[in-house]
């Protein structure tokens, strides 16, 4: 659907002096064609300072639902060494408020989810524009001679995270990809009625062109997936069958009631940065789950580290129904000197998996288990 080989050329930039935050750019790139006219995207990019010559790692980052592009995000990320770049998504400007931002004359569609666009022209909807306008985002931050263009991860929260997935699938140049929150699997999650109230042939038609999990099996970078137990939006069996599909590596970062948002919840947790550093800037990773089963009620899991893992528990929820609404508990899990954790299930148990934690307080977590009850 998307031509890579087009929206891999680096696209033309305009300015944006209007916008001015401290130590970040603002700029428009041409974007994809709407209803046959070209469009403009609004974007924030940023450099860090460096050394005359010396390449630097990037990273491109993608909003979610109320958001645009966010300046912060990007000096988040340039205070790390990093370039980075943010683009609005949604054909808007960051000018007015949280959720009701400014539309600019030469945008793309509105956002969120397309679900009421799906008799127009595929080319016209808002995920195609979306995903198409992060990867020229992509492109233009590799054209830059200050960036390493073999350095670059994307990340994104919330639709955002929705949106990574589906990047992750189309455009192999990244060498890392977080998605925050955010997944596939539409059906199953808390806003499956915004698809299924389209009508059993729309509903179809939404699933097979704009559902991440149609692209993830065609991802092969590493993959971070960072979320919360009880997510309202985006649920942990949805996330489990979204994060099984691609080829390359996953580490898994579940935290019990992660708050939604962006941010601080969204954009900063530490897991984020040690996994970009791990890949792009040759730092410590985190830890990994090699392999996790169970024996009766005792649970179990093997894991490896260069850092010292300093703390392991049990997440546990005896309840059923709506995973937003299940109540969980945290239980002491047992270290053992061979990189090796176990724990026993209390009685009722539903639904468990377990966390480690190592000494920068960055926590990995197997997969989730439902038990039959």
């Amino acid at each position: 659907m998307w031509d890579l080989k087009a929206l891999s050329k680096p696209p033309r930039v305009y300015p944006a002096e209007e916008f001015v935050e401290e130590g970040v750019q603002a700029l428009f790139f041409e974007g994809v064609p709407y209803r046959g006219k070209p469009t403009r995207v609004f974007a924030w990019l940023g450099l860090p300072r460096v050394a005359p010559g010396q390449k630097v790692p990037g990273m491109v980052l993608v909003h979610g639902g109320g958001g645009t592009a966010f300046a912060e995000w990007v000096r988040l990320w340039t205070g790390r060494g990093y370039a980075a770049i943010a683009l609005d998504t949604c054909g808007c400007v960051p000018k007015g408020t949280y959720g009701n931002w400014e539309r600019h004359p030469h945008g793309g569609p509105p956002g969120w989810g397309g679900f009421d666009q799906l008799d127009w022209p595929r080319e016209d909807q808002w995920t195609y524009h979306a995903v198409a306008d992060a990867i020229l985002a992509h492109s233009l931050l590799r054209s830059l001679p200050e960036v390493d263009p073999q350095r670059i991860g994307v990340t994104g929260i919330s639709w955002g995270g929705y949106l990574t997935c589906i990047i992750a699938g189309v455009d192999p140049r990244f060498r890392l990809a977080v998605p925050v929150y955010g997944c596939g699997y539409t059906l199953d999650m808390a806003f499956a009625s915004a698809v299924t109230s389209q009508g059993e042939e729309r509903a179809r038609r939404w699933m097979r062109w704009w559902d991440p999990s149609v692209y993830l099996a065609d991802a092969a970078m590493p993959m971070l997936w960072v979320t919360g137990s009880n997510d309202f939006a985006y649920t942990l069996n949805a996330l489990q069958q979204s994060y099984r599909q691609p080829k390359g590596s996953r580490t898994l970062c579940i935290r019990l009631r992660m708050p939604h948002g962006h941010g601080g919840p969204g954009e900063n947790p530490e897991e984020i940065r040690v996994f970009a550093d791990s890949i792009l800037r040759d730092g410590e990773p985190l830890p990994t789950i090699t392999a996790q089963g169970r024996e009766g009620e005792r649970v179990w899991a093997t894991y490896q580290s260069q850092r010292p893992v300093v703390k392991a528990e049990l997440n546990v929820t005896k309840d059923l129904g709506a995973w937003q609404e299940r109540h969980w508990e945290a239980l002491p899990a047992q270290l053992e000197a061979n990189g090796r954790v176990t724990a026993t299930l209390p009685a009722g148990v539903t639904v468990y998996y377990l966390n480690l934690y190592d000494d920068r307080d960055c926590v990995v977590s197997t997969e989730h288990v439902e038990l039959a009850r």
